[in-house]
């Protein structure tokens, strides 16, 4: 399994981001910059957290015109798997990849805790290493996670399945609708999720929670 991390000014979860695709994939992912045209083939492309250009405009808004997003398109439009994770997921809405878009925390403050997510979907090459229901840890840090999409699309994503995780047991940390806290597009293979699995992967973080997601991409158990 070859994976790939996107690498932009202003991320601060990159190392993050590597470290968890190199411990329980066996092996280190690579990287791209910003102005990189071309991505090396891979089974999976992740665009981790921070703040991208330090969010002028909007959160992710300007990364997402930057000439490697174009290549992460069209990687995704031929089926490669690609991860957003907080900013990331920011970038993914921006630059289209997935429906709907992220606004200021309903508290206007910025959030750095623990929360509880619920599995919604565990029927995706993402989360099949959950259980539909399952109820896991994991925690966030962000000020503009406030997923919202018009009653159309939102009776789409709900309907076809598209949301994965969601907030649970009076959790939600950004007042998102629905209490989304990550989606997938129609293909499944593109997932944008706000809270940081690689974050909780190991004793050492305080839990194991977010490993599954991983193992689930990566097919490893390392």
């Amino acid at each position: 399994m070859k994976s790939v991390v996107v690498l932009l000014p202003g991320l601060n979860r990159d190392r993050d981001m590597i470290a968890a695709l190199t411990r329980i994939g066996g092996k280190p992912p690579l990287t791209v910059w910003q102005t990189d045209t071309d991505i090396p083939d891979a089974d999976l492309i992740v665009i981790p957290g921070g703040f991208s250009y330090g969010d002028y405009l909007r959160c992710g808004a300007i990364a997402a015109r930057m000439p490697v997003m174009r290549a992460v398109a069209d990687k995704a439009a031929k089926g490669v798997k690609v991860m957003g994770v907080c900013n990331g997921f920011q970038i993914l809405l921006e630059a289209g990849l997935l429906p709907g878009a992220l606004m200021r925390n309903a508290s206007l403050r910025f959030v750095c805790r623990e929360v509880k997510l619920e599995v919604a979907n565990a029927d995706t090459a993402f989360t099949h290493g959950y259980a539909r229901g399952q109820i896991i840890r994991c925690p966030v840090a962000h000020h503009d996670g406030n997923y919202f999409a018009d009653t159309e699309t939102l009776a789409r994503i709900e309907g076809e399945g598209q949301v994965v995780f969601r907030y649970a047991e009076g959790t939600n940390p950004n007042g998102s609708i629905n209490d989304i806290a990550g989606i997938v597009n129609a293909q499944g293979n593109v997932l944008g999720l706000m809270p940081h699995p690689e974050n909780l992967i190991e004793a050492a973080h305080g839990g194991t929670d977010g490993r599954p997601l991983f193992e689930s991409l990566l097919g490893a158990a390392a």
